[in-house]
């Protein structure tokens, strides 16, 4: 399985193309928004992968990994949006007073537009599922109450947000985040998914073991 991976957004989020067969793939955390001005270089890198978008998944919330949705729901008015109910506030008509406050804190307001009135998710996760026959999705709270994951076993991949990270993990002290819930997630994956899993986070490096990120 090859996924491709582009930094959009403010915070130069991983953004991942993931096939889901020969014609079509989903999309992992958008960031582009013409806030940033990246619109069109990641409209041209889906493109060059010659499959067609057939869903959004989003492994939580937050700003910069939700900025993308309105450009691309433009885009292709048919898509999906996956997110886990925990986190479904963040998105939708009331997204801008949800995020308000978070962008205010880092000093950021001038985002708030970028995240404003935001597309609904047309499915909500609570984990558990499988999507698109592979992929099972892994409730990981602690960086937000909604955090996920998701694994292929066959593949061999945690695309694993901000809550996995080479040699760390996602901060907690934000809004909805817990040191007590990471600390748990985290060690459930441990236990259940093979240190030989290759990880792929929200942000920095990617395709590292998953035992290294431990």
């Amino acid at each position: 399985m090859k996924i491709e991976c582009i930094q959009t957004g403010i915070f130069k989020v991983n953004t991942y193309i993931v096939p889901v067969d020969d014609e079509k793939c989903f999309i992992v955390d958008p960031a582009a928004c013409r806030f940033c001005r990246d619109t069109e270089r990641f409209l041209s890198f889906i493109q060059s992968t010659g499959l067609v978008p057939a869903a959004i998944v989003l492994t939580h919330g937050h700003f910069d990994h939700v900025s993308g949705l309105k450009f691309l729901r433009e885009k292709f008015p048919e898509i999906k949006i996956y997110i886990h109910k925990e986190d479904s506030t963040l998105i939708g008509k009331n997204s801008s007073a949800e995020q308000a406050s978070g962008l205010e804190a880092m000093g950021l307001s001038e985002f708030v537009p970028a995240v404003s009135d935001l597309p609904e998710a047309t499915d909500l996760l609570s984990g558990g599922e499988t999507l698109f026959n592979s992929w099972k999705v892994l409730h990981t709270p602690g960086h937000t109450k909604g955090s996920c994951c998701f694994y292929n076993k066959d593949a061999g991949v945690l695309l694993s947000g901000d809550t996995v990270f080479y040699g760390s993990y996602g901060r907690t002290d934000l809004k909805g985040g817990s040191e007590v819930d990471m600390i748990k997630s985290l060690s459930a994956i441990k236990e259940k998914i093979p240190g030989s899993t290759l990880v792929y986070p929200g942000h920095d490096y990617f395709g590292f073991e998953l035992k290294e990120g431990f």
